[in-house]
């Protein structure tokens, strides 16, 4: 099988049976000027399209309606490849960061859409080719490779693909392979999760009585503004729960199959905490009372929570204080307790969540405080790293660093501004190139705390690189200048003949992190917009600019613009994208409104 880079190429690769094309950044290593995240997604994504050669060439779906099929599988066994390959990765962990949650948030919205979609019309099709069908699908597969057990999951992917080489298949197919090869009711479970859109939040209270702990659970679906559901939705949730005592493995394993359920967990020692959806497993969300919540703390402290557990908790608090079910304060204390921290997919997780929250912050007066907490919560970290890696340093801890690093930068850490201008200076100078590793962290910062001469300094860099990665990073970080002459200039070069249509995307989406570039950024887009519905129109492209431009505004007023501007302007390609879209905008306002003041007495006392 051949595998080959194209210089213009829109999407990230395509599995074309033995010539599998790529985009050159998502195929080609350069070990002096590649970053270990760059590394990291060039295996994922050989991975993914090598994957597709049994999911989606010796087995293709019957229609588009199951194209998870393909897409689920191939994100799911790309994770399962790199594991094997790069066991240091820790690459399952990443999972959780990278798809798992990205597939809850978009699945919470009401613009969401089931895993199995029905599609009529060509214009449908690309807008499927989103998070539900490659990240929820994987999500789900992992779920029920955890249910049935690895033997049983092997032996019914064997009795899939046997049974349909060469052929068409359904979902039930794959459903009847796997209840057969494991004698469990695969179709009814299964059935739940890909035929209707959304996932379940599951309510927990407990009763004590000695050693003996009582746990009342409750479904319901999970909605990311609060509200309830109208379609009085039920899932078969295989549910799992740990303790202090056996933090990696489930003491009990039920499905939840009805409204209600009581489970008895025995053996629990008084004060030790009791944790569902062990290693963040299954595709819901927890909600637990104050108390069980409080005995949780200490295991994130102390780390005797395992990370994906760790990373499960944070994650599934930020998203029920969007929902307006938790208080955004008492969220960010238990982010106090993540100050010794060191797993680098529990800290880009963490750093997601608060990019929202920051963002929203944007439009209120102590965003400066919420920086300063930020300050606070990160310097640890950057204190046990430091600039420059330690001699046999592991891939993570290089991945980590950059990530420490940018986020202290952009929340105004003096001493890191001052050493990311001086490590720039040097490498644009060629005195002392910078690893590759830090490249992103350091353009961005030098961007936003710099001058014109630095933008014409990392211009050049682009225009010397022969990289694609490098060109791709140089184009991610012009757009965080905060001069908006500079910030025009970035979205007019995005266009200009120096940047591949394809690449146009990364660097829009690099000027909307601060209010005024946003605001630059989506008047550009309007004025521009017969150009770019021209170059993007009927692909995935489109789908992202609408998505980058349009979902962090926070007023109604921005709501109504948008909506008003694609009523006008129709993009039937990214239409699902546009009232998720909408649906972000309004959430954000919500949210606003909601933890302005709680947030501002918090905050004071950071300064």
């Amino acid at each position: 099988m051949d595998l080959v880079a194209i210089s213009d190429f829109a999407a990230g690769a395509m599995e074309n049976w033995g010539l599998v094309t790529y985009r050159e950044a998502r195929l080609l290593v350069d070990e002096a000027n590649s970053s270990a995240s760059s590394k990291q997604d060039v295996a994922l994504v050989v991975g993914h399209e090598i994957a597709h050669q049994w999911f989606g060439n010796l087995v293709t779906m019957e229609w588009w309606t199951h194209l998870w099929l393909n897409e689920g599988f191939a994100t799911w066994i790309e994770y399962l490849c790199v594991d094997h390959c790069f066991p240091d990765f820790d690459i399952w962990t990443q999972f959780a960061s990278n798809e798992f949650t990205r597939a809850l948030e978009l699945d919470a919205l009401k613009n969401s859409h089931p895993i199995e979609v029905p599609v009529g019309h060509p214009s449908e099709i690309d807008e499927i080719f989103d998070a539900i069908s490659y990240s929820k699908g994987a999500s789900v597969i992992r779920m029920l490779h955890d249910f049935i057990g690895d033997q049983d999951f092997r032996k019914g992917m064997h009795l899939y693909l046997s049974r349909h080489t060469y052929k068409n298949t359904f979902t039930e197919d794959l459903w009847a392979a796997l209840g057969e090869a494991s004698g469990k009711p695969i179709q009814d479970i299964m059935g739940t999760w890909t035929k209707q859109m959304g996932f379940p939040v599951i309510k927990v209270e407990q009763t004590v009585q000695g050693d003996r702990r009582t746990l009342k659970l409750k479904q319901e679906r999970f909605l990311a503004d609060g509200s309830r559901d109208e379609t009085n939705s039920l899932w078969l949730v295989p549910v799992t729960i740990s303790t202090a005592s056996s933090p990696n493995e489930a003491v009990r394993q039920i499905v939840l199959d009805k409204r209600e359920e009581s489970v008895e967990v025995t053996g629990v020692n008084e004060g030790d905490w009791i944790k569902l959806n062990v290693g963040g497993v299954g595709f819901y969300r927890t909600l637990y009372p104050n108390d069980m919540l409080e005995k949780l703390l200490p295991g994130i402290k102390d780390q005797a929570l395992p990370p994906r557990d760790r990373l499960a908790l944070q994650n599934d608090l930020f998203a029920l204080v969007r929902a307006g079910v938790a208080s955004c304060t008492s969220v960010l204390k238990v982010v106090e307790a993540f100050e010794n921290e060191t797993n680098y997919t529990v800290w880009t997780d963490l750093s997601t969540n608060l990019s929202v929250v920051s963002t929203i912050l944007q439009y209120t007066d102590f965003h400066d405080n919420f920086d300063a907490f930020i300050r606070k919560v990160f310097k640890p970290s950057m204190k046990r790293l430091g600039w420059d890696p330690a001699s046999n340093e592991g891939h993570l801890n290089a991945m980590l660093r950059s990530v420490i690093i940018g986020r202290l930068g952009k929340a105004g850490d003096q001493e890191i501004i001052t050493e990311a201008k001086t490590r720039f200076s040097k490498h644009c100078q060629g005195t002392q190139l910078l690893p590759a590793d830090l490249r992103s962290a350091a353009y961005s910062i030098a961007m936003k705390y710099g001058s014109e001469a630095d933008f014409e300094a990392l211009l050049k860099l682009y225009r010397d690189a022969d990289l694609q990665e490098e060109k791709n990073r140089v184009l991610r970080s012009l757009g965080s200048t905060q001069d908006p002459a500079l910030l025009k200039r970035t979205l007019e070069f995005s266009l200009s003949a120096e940047v591949r249509s394809q690449d146009t995307v990364f660097a829009m989406a690099g000027v909307v992190g601060s209010v005024e570039g946003r605001e630059l950024a989506w008047k550009f887009v309007q004025e521009k917009w017969p150009v770019l519905n021209e170059r993007y129109s009927g692909g995935f492209l489109l789908t992202r600019l609408v998505k980058v431009t349009t979902e962090n505004f926070v007023t109604e007023e921005m709501a109504v613009e948008v909506d008003n501007f694609f009523k006008a302007n129709p993009a039937p390609s990214a239409e699902r994208t546009i009232q998720q879209s909408l649906e972000n905008i309004r959430l954000n306002k919500r949210q606003l409104d909601k933890d302005r003041d709680s947030l501002k007495q918090f905050l004071a006392a950071y300064h």
